[in-house]
């Protein structure tokens, strides 16, 4: 067995000892450089985090002035759109209807009882039992007429008041309208000779205009709220008669002055109903029926009265521009109307305290339109008034004072707004008075 001595013979070989790692100086010089930027990383951290702040309350600031500033462009925008609002014209003219009275059949007619004994009855065999649907059916098919003109051209009492009574307040309209052309065939009549035993009244009319809920002595109130309000089926038919009625005065004289003059302030105040929009063509054919229903002699004084009295009774928005422009006619008698009914308005507008042409110019370009006070609402109505009152008549054409006053005013309308004014109705009374500035200086 081998000893201790030989056995460590035998292993010759020593486990070396670790040596330690040398670090050389390039390394120690790039781990300072590391260190270093580690803590000039960290110093500017903590620099920039007030600056993160102070940049964050700036972004703030900024964000709310613009969320002001939006907030404010909002509300502009809002007073912008309120002016169509503002400018909205309409006036509900009818409320509570009332019950029309009962429609009383024809009797003791002479026409229908020569018509029975006459021979052609005795081709055809019409029976007058059948009472009240006979002689509807005579209506309708248009024989009525034809039967008045042959037999004797003669509108009895009892006829006229039927069919009158029809036109007014019957609720077929078959009737209605047969009823109306009915008196529109007696009264256009020019060559045969006709008698008409009675011709519904003026008084007639206007009853059946309250029954109707009509409110022209108080158009004020008719903006109230009612558990039936609109007009009657039967206002197209009461129209079409007072157009017909009008339409041959060298013929028929039916209404007097004093009650063709309330005729056409009713008819022009009809226009200022938005339910009655669909009966514009019929409206504007009645206006100018009543207006041609004036002799020449009664015309100037009777159009002063009617502008007095509708500057009165219109609301001083704009419907009243509605009620002047609606008087739409090219002949002189309505030119001349259109042109009074707003000088008196714009009279209105002034208290009463300019009653001159001159006055009134004077008062319109004393208005300082810079001013942020000024109504601009108010100065484009001025505008069209004023336009309507000068131009109609073409009264500048002949007075180069009145003239020359009109200009400025336009000028001061069109010079003393800018175009970055916001306020409501300032792009419209600068447009406007821009466009009628480049019409005047050809007049």
């Amino acid at each position: 067995m081998a000893s201790n001595d030989e056995c460590i013979a035998i292993n010759p070989y020593a486990v070396p000892k670790k040596r330690k790692k040398i670090i050389g100086l390039d390394e120690l010089v790039s781990d300072f450089y590391k260190e270093q930027s580690k803590n000039v990383e960290k110093e500017s951290k903590r620099a920039m985090a007030p600056k993160k702040k102070f940049f964050r309350e700036e972004q703030d600031m900024k964000e709310a002035s613009l969320s002001k500033l939006v907030d404010e462009c909002h509300t502009q925008m809002i007073e912008l759109s309120g002016e169509e609002e503002t400018s909205e014209w309409g006036i509900q003219l009818f409320r509570d209807q009332k019950s029309p009275p009962s429609l009383c059949p024809v009797e003791d007619c002479g026409l229908l009882k020569s018509f029975m004994n006459s021979e052609l009855n005795s081709l055809v065999e019409l029976s007058l039992e059948n009472g009240d649907s006979f002689i509807e059916g005579l209506l309708v098919g248009g024989w009525l007429t034809k039967l008045v003109l042959t037999y004797g051209g003669h509108v009895e009492d009892s006829i006229a008041v039927w069919t009158y009574n029809l036109v007014l307040y019957s609720t077929k309209e078959n009737l209605r309208t047969s009823a109306c052309d009915f008196w529109s065939a007696i009264l256009s009549l020019k060559k045969e000779p006709i008698k008409i035993d009675r011709f519904p009244s003026y008084s007639e009319l206007r009853k059946a205009l309250e029954v109707y809920g009509f409110l022209l002595s108080n158009i004020g109130a008719a903006d109230a709220k009612s558990s039936c309000v609109g007009p009657s089926q039967n206002i197209r038919s009461w129209i079409k008669f007072v157009t017909a009625s009008c339409q041959f005065r060298s013929k028929w004289s039916i209404f007097s002055t004093s009650e063709a003059e309330e005729l056409v302030e009713v008819i022009i105040c009809f226009f200022l109903d938005r339910q009655l929009q669909g009966l514009s063509v019929l409206l504007y054919e009645c206006a100018q029926a009543v207006i041609g229903y004036f002799t020449d002699e009664e015309w100037n004084a009777s159009c002063e009265k009617i502008a007095k009295s509708l500057a009165c009774r219109v609301p001083k928005d704009m419907n009243c521009i509605r009620v002047v422009e609606c008087i739409s006619g090219i002949d002189d008698r309505s030119k001349q109307l259109r042109s009074a009914v707003a000088f008196e308005i714009l009279i209105g507008f002034f208290d009463n305290k300019a009653a001159h042409p001159d006055d009134i110019l004077r008062l319109l370009i004393g208005i300082n339109l810079k001013d942020k006070r000024c109504d601009l609402y108010k100065m484009y109505m001025y505008l069209i008034l004023t336009q309507n009152w000068l131009l109609s008549k073409n009264l500048l054409e002949d007075n180069g004072v009145l003239k020359e006053m009109y200009n400025l005013y336009l000028r001061n309308c069109s010079c003393q707004i800018s175009s970055t004014d916001l306020r409501t109705f300032a792009s419209k009374v600068r447009d406007k008075a821009s466009f009628l500035l480049q019409g005047a200086t050809k007049i």
